[in-house]
């Protein structure tokens, strides 16, 4: 495996997966980790990433520089190649001359890191510090024209550092650059595949779980219908599934979910009806945060309530995945930043006082669809597109009421079906409508009319981690606009969110 240490980057969960596109496994893990924790995930090697700090200034992320002394391969990106330096004893300092974006990458020591690399390529810096002196036993391999120091190496110690991020779309012969790294230098072995993971999951589940009953908060989504069936698979019915229909989903997914689950897998679950409970808890609230905390509270409370039903639970089952762990990090003191709260990570463990298993918190999103699809799965709920554990709340910007919810209903399944009917639903990442808090003049049938406006939302990614507008043909485009404002009495104007992420989000709130 490799070890992965978060200084703080917007890249770094790429370059996890980079990695484990060429089927290695890795794990991403703070500064502040534990040499001895270090010791005992004997890792093959350490990749050290970027991040926004400087390395001269107060309190700039540092790990144990004892990961130093292991004798184990180093690949420092960025910050992670500055702190390498600044540690063996090197010199950083700022930057005359700042550079960011595409850079033209002059290489030359075309072996190790850069062993069949073009000598000439692209590549994408962001830094605004550079190395003034190296530390003894390095050598210069790569330059830029702004930057003189823009990869390194000392073979010997086999340290290796890029200014640059080998780990972007932007820098195309990065991935050559971490093949290198993973298999001539650290010697790793591909091993990371999802029947493997699959295999050792259920056997990790069985040794943690024992005779023991384990409860699930079940909604639908790819991610915990791949750990409820994959919990199937371990413990069959000592699981219980619960899914609380909290009025705030899509239409008829409730009983899609009753349908799959109870009548097709045979599955132990339990519906809780908790419409009302919901709605009277975001009666008049519209500030965004304020709806994703209720929601999340009244969730654990109808959750257990639900669960304290079944005799002898022991274990609480999550269907977490790696980006919601990342993101929620910097709540209990990590470097990631927190743009909102996850409804699947804190919370639920503490209050209920279970064990707490989350057999996917490792996995991203693409990896859980292809272990859904090794557990035999469908193809229309393995790509079915990510949807939030807050629902349509987060979708309703500003106060949530029936009325509205039911607008959007009407307004997003409309959405979907020719989505879907198009061919586009696979190749998006997600789709769906946010109904706006605003009204617009209209005209229908010679008459005036004063309705609400709704939002289209489309974007392609890979992870979630950034995400661009879709590029959806006018034709379907207008196409959704025409239904919906002819179909969903109540709303007179569509219109379609071109914004990426970052500086947006995915989600409006």
């Amino acid at each position: 495996m490799i070890l992965i240490i978060d200084f703080g980057s917007q890249y770094n969960q790429l370059i996890a997966r980079r990695v484990r596109e060429l089927e290695v496994y890795c794990q991403i893990e703070p500064p502040e980790i534990a040499l001895e924790e270090i010791k005992a995930l004997n890792p093959e090697g350490i990749i050290l990433s970027g991040g926004p700090a400087s390395i001269y200034e107060p309190n700039s992320p540092r790990v144990d520089k004892g990961i130093f002394d292991l004798n184990i391969p180093v690949l420092g990106i960025c910050y992670g190649l500055q702190y390498m330096v600044d540690v063996l004893g090197g010199k950083v300092i700022q930057s005359a001359k700042r550079e960011y974006g595409f850079a033209e990458l002059h290489i030359t020591r075309r072996e190790g890191i850069f062993s069949g690399v073009s000598e000439d390529t692209r590549c994408w810096m962001s830094h605004g510090d550079t190395i003034d002196q190296l530390p003894a036993g390095f050598e210069i391999t790569a330059a830029t024209a702004n930057t003189r120091v823009a990869a390194v190496e000392d073979p010997k110690r086999r340290f290796y550092g890029l200014q640059f991020h080998p780990e972007v779309v932007h820098t195309p012969e990065g991935k050559k650059m971490l093949e290198n790294f993973l298999f001539p230098i650290c010697g790793c072995r591909k091993s990371w595949t999802m029947a493997s993971f699959v295999r050792n999951s259920v056997e990790e589940i069985r040794a943690a779980v024992g005779d023991g009953k384990v409860v699930l908060g079940l909604s639908g989504g790819v991610d915990s219908s791949v750990a409820a069936v994959l919990l199937h698979q371990a413990i069959g019915n000592r699981l219980t599934s619960v899914f609380v229909d909290n009025g705030l989903l899509r239409q008829d997914e409730a009983e899609k979910v009753r349908s799959l689950f109870k009548q097709h897998l045979h599955m132990n679950v339990r519906f809780a009806r908790a419409r009302a409970q919901f709605l009277a808890a975001l009666k008049g609230v519209v500030d965004p945060e304020r709806k994703r905390k209720i929601i999340g509270r009244v969730f654990i409370e109808v959750f257990d309530s639900e669960a304290r039903k079944i005799r002898d639970v022991d274990f609480l089952a999550q269907g977490t995945l790696y980006p919601d762990v990342i993101e929620s990090r910097s709540a209990f003191g990590g470097p990631s930043a927190v743009i909102k709260s996850h409804h699947n990570v804190g919370g639920l463990p503490r209050r209920m006082k279970l064990k707490l298993i989350e057999p996917l918190k490792h996995l991203f999103k693409d990896e859980v669809r292809l272990v859904g699809k090794e557990l035999g799965l469908s193809e229309d709920m393995i790509w079915r597109q990510p949807f939030p554990g807050p629902g349509l709340g987060i979708r309703i910007i500003g106060e949530v009421t029936e009325k509205r919810l039911a607008l959007l209903r009407k307004a997003d399944a409309i959405l979907l079906e020719e989505i879907k009917a198009s061919g586009y639903y696979r190749r998006l990442w997600q789709s769906f409508v946010v109904l706006l808090p605003l009204k617009s003049v209209g005209i229908m049938g010679d008459q005036r009319t004063y309705e609400h406006i709704a939002a289209i939302r489309a974007v392609t990614s890979d992870d979630a981690m950034t995400a661009d507008w879709a590029r959806l043909p006018h034709d379907l485009l207008g196409s959704i606009a025409n239904r919906i404002i002819n179909e969903v009495r109540g709303i007179n104007r569509v219109v379609y969110d071109i914004s990426s992420k970052p500086p947006s989000t995915i989600e409006w709130e």
